[in-house]
């Protein structure tokens, strides 16, 4: 949604609304009726929804996540030049976009899984601000691989891969965790990974 948009309805919404209050005769007419109720209702809402839907696309960005300090180190540990480290092989191997790392991993793939992210990320500014953030930092709840399946159930490399295929069942019933079972379980890692080399991309 261009932000451009968005301030023209604003500066259209404030400049009916100035006339509205300067002028208040013109609400007497029907059409004056029209404006007012444009000026006060129609462009106030829909200037809250496309607010809503540009903030809402903007939190999605992997910069809008980082951009919290207590949230940097794993930010850098996308760039550690170690392909045990799960998020950043994905991150570096664009097996992910780059631009949306944490939304795509983090977000719960059901219904109302963006919505559910978007309350719990409430909560983090409501402890970033008032209260006080955990330290380490740890999830709500148990990675479920039904987010690793989102992306590559499906996927030849796989679905044809020997210990995948041989345990594929209790993956899918997440009887065995892709990153708590031993297989992938090297993740951010955060406290050891300024001790390694980090990847830099070409610019």
């Amino acid at each position: 949604m261009p932000a451009g948009l968005v301030l023209t309805l604003l500066i259209c919404t404030v400049v009916v609304i100035a006339i509205v209050i300067a002028a208040p005769g013109v609400t007497v007419s029907r059409g004056g009726k029209a404006l007012a109720f444009l000026a006060l209702f129609v462009f106030p809402v829909t200037i809250s929804l496309l607010g809503a839907a540009e903030h809402m696309d903007r939190s999605k960005q992997t910069k809008f996540c980082l951009s919290c300090h207590v949230m940097e180190p794993y930010g850098k540990s996308l760039y550690v030049d170690d392909k045990t480290y799960v998020p950043a092989a994905h991150f570096q191997n664009n097996r992910i976009p780059r631009d949306h790392a944490c939304y795509t991993i983090h977000t719960n793939y059901t219904i109302y899984g963006t919505v559910h992210d978007k309350l719990r990320g409430l909560k983090h500014a409501y402890k970033y601000y008032i209260s006080k953030p955990a330290n380490p930092i740890k999830l709500y709840e148990p990675f479920k691989n039904r987010e690793c399946l989102h992306c590559h159930e499906g996927a030849r490399s796989f679905e044809e891969g020997t210990t995948h295929s041989a345990l594929m069942d209790d993956i899918k019933k997440d009887k065995i965790g892709c990153t708590s079972s031993g297989c992938h379980d090297v993740v951010h890692n955060v406290p050891h990974s300024d001790q390694l080399k980090h990847w830099s991309p070409q610019q």
